[in-house]
């Protein structure tokens, strides 16, 4: 049996080949949000997935960067809004800095307080369970405490570094 390559040893991988190859992949979109005693805050956040089920818990992965996930996790509730087709506005919102984010956005409270956008996919409520060391991201996973989708949204897809819809046919 061989034993894997140091890491060290290994060539570089150049990051620009890294996020071109990786924009092949389709993903959706979603802005994360909570509520907090000066007024709602959310970031948008392409990077999200189910986890388990048993106990059901999803991921997302915020940039180190971000000056929103540090409140949030302090706040230790937030919500997954999945954005629908027509919400590419809203994910371009929430990805900037230094601008308040809700200004004109209608939104509803949930069950324990998390801003739901109005129009999107699904929301996902959560609580924070763990945070795992990524890189110049955080891996983030939650517990879901409440979550609802709605049919009549198809989601906002972004691929190969562009926001994209699904076409409508059905493959085989």
């Amino acid at each position: 049996m061989t034993s894997a390559p140091d890491p060290a040893e290994l060539p570089a991988v150049d990051s620009r080949l890294l996020r071109d190859v990786l924009g092949h992949f389709a993903s959706g979109v979603t802005v994360v949000t909570a509520d907090t005693a000066d007024g709602p805050i959310g970031f948008t956040c392409q990077s999200f997935s189910s986890l388990s089920l048993d106990p059901p818990l999803v991921v997302f992965a915020p940039a180190r960067s971000s000056r929103t996930w540090p409140r949030l996790r302090e706040l230790g509730r937030f919500c997954v809004n999945v954005l629908a087709e027509e919400q590419t506005d809203l994910s371009t919102r929430f990805a900037r800095s230094g601008t308040d984010k809700f200004a004109g956005v209608p939104w509803r409270p949930i069950r324990h307080g998390s801003p739901v956008l109005d129009g999107v996919v699904a929301w996902i409520d959560c609580q924070l369970w763990a945070e795992y060391d990524g890189g110049d991201h955080t891996l983030v996973a939650a517990r879901v405490l409440d979550l609802a989708a709605d049919p009549g949204h198809r989601p906002l897809l972004f691929h190969r570094g562009t926001y994209g819809l699904l076409d409508g046919s059905s493959g085989g």
